[in-house]
């Protein structure tokens, strides 16, 4: 099965922050919107980014009609259901919106869930990675989120 995704900004930085970005190579297919990049890069481009492969792609952030969301995340959005590709999120107000228009959305938790899914990761670390994003990383996630992130990886 061919995996084909689109990132907004979330997943790169909190990625990073937790030294795996190397975890966007599970996908076979991977879409940065040059909104998302320039996001990222005023905040300085994170260590790693340059060994992914990835497309940067336009996107008109204009199609998508969510004024609370910024516009890398409604680029995201609006590539995610032009390409039908998965969406790469932690924003709660760009997954509810990405739900709200049929498209799949997978937060970072998803992200490390399918590095173990692929066998890139073994348990314990996919685990060891989950609680690193709460302690070590800019991202909220609440305790709940942790322990069903792991839920998911034990049901694998």
């Amino acid at each position: 099965m061919t995996l084909a995704a689109v990132s907004d900004a979330g997943p790169l930085i909190h990625l990073a922050e937790i030294d795996s970005l190397e975890l966007l190579a599970t996908f076979d297919t991977l879409l940065v919107p040059k909104t998302v990049y320039e996001e990222v890069e005023s905040g300085g481009v994170p260590a790693g980014l340059s060994d992914l492969s990835y497309e940067l792609v336009e996107a008109d952030e204009r199609r998508v009609d969510e004024t609370e969301l910024d516009a890398g995340e409604r680029a995201a959005i609006a590539i995610a259901k032009d390409r039908i590709v998965v969406l790469l999120t932690d924003d709660l107000a760009a997954r509810e919106a990405a739900s709200d228009a049929g498209v799949d959305v997978h937060g970072t938790v998803g992200i490390i869930a399918l590095g173990y899914g692929r066998e890139v990761l073994d348990k314990d670390e996919a685990k060891s990675r989950i609680r690193a994003l709460q302690r070590e990383t800019s991202l909220f996630i609440s305790e709940t989120v942790v322990e069903r992130g792991i839920q998911i990886l034990d049901e694998q």
